[in-house]
């Protein structure tokens, strides 16, 4: 289980492969989502809906993670919305979550504070 207590910490993580472990237990990812404000447990994976000014503040942040998903090798499903941007984050290769997830959750989530 991870021993990370705050965002800056989570964020501070690095991705890395995988592939051929089992999917996060059910109460590590609850864990984990209390140091990500809004995220929400969904089916095997973890969602926030983040809110913007204009519809160009939401490309830019949705570029953002973008960048943040190349450099960590793990990406996120993004559905962009007039002054909304939903990211989606689950691991493919566990069927699940991953620590994965919540580095790049909380990577965006930083991310979007300096962009609000």
């Amino acid at each position: 289980m991870s021993n990370v207590s705050t965002i800056e910490e989570l964020a501070s993580e690095t991705c890395i492969e995988r592939k051929g472990i089992p999917s996060m237990p059910r109460r590590e990812a609850e864990q984990l989502l209390r140091v990500l404000p809004g995220w929400i447990l969904a089916d095997g994976s973890i969602e926030k809906e983040f809110h913007f000014k204009s519809y160009l503040d939401g490309l830019n942040f949705a570029y953002s993670v973008g960048k943040i998903a190349e450099e960590q090798n793990h990406h996120p499903d993004i559905l962009i919305k007039w002054r909304r941007v939903k990211l989606t984050l689950s691991t493919h290769s566990v069927k699940g979550l991953s620590q994965n997830d919540f580095i790049v959750a909380a990577r965006s989530e930083l991310k979007y504070r300096e962009s609000v």
